[in-house]
């Protein structure tokens, strides 16, 4: 019998429209961090960094072929601890994350 996680971290990936969407909303806090930095010339802190690279990994993921679908389930996996990082600092170190 498979498991839940198997199910669902290791199955084929949803294609381009999910993947185009997820790899959108890195590029969108990728530019809020940028726009923060550059532009206003302020320290927003790194949380925009954690949720663009988690965005990444994830809509990489779901722009795989559907034979990766092993290579998929590695990179959901890397996005879901990089979130998860960033829930813990927010819990344990907040000056590191919120400035």
């Amino acid at each position: 019998m498979p498991s839940i996680i198997d199910e669902t971290v290791f199955s084929e990936p949803s294609g381009q429209p999910i993947g185009a969407i997820q790899l959108c909303a890195a590029l969108i806090f990728s530019g809020v961090y940028g726009y923060a930095m550059f532009a206003e010339n302020s320290t927003l802190g790194s949380w925009p960094l954690f949720m663009a690279a988690g965005s990444a990994l994830s809509g990489i993921a779901e722009s795989l072929p559907n034979t990766r679908r092993q290579a998929a389930g590695v990179l959901r996996l890397t996005g879901l601890f990089v979130l998860l990082c960033l829930l813990v600092a927010i819990l344990f170190a907040p000056e590191f994350v919120i400035q």
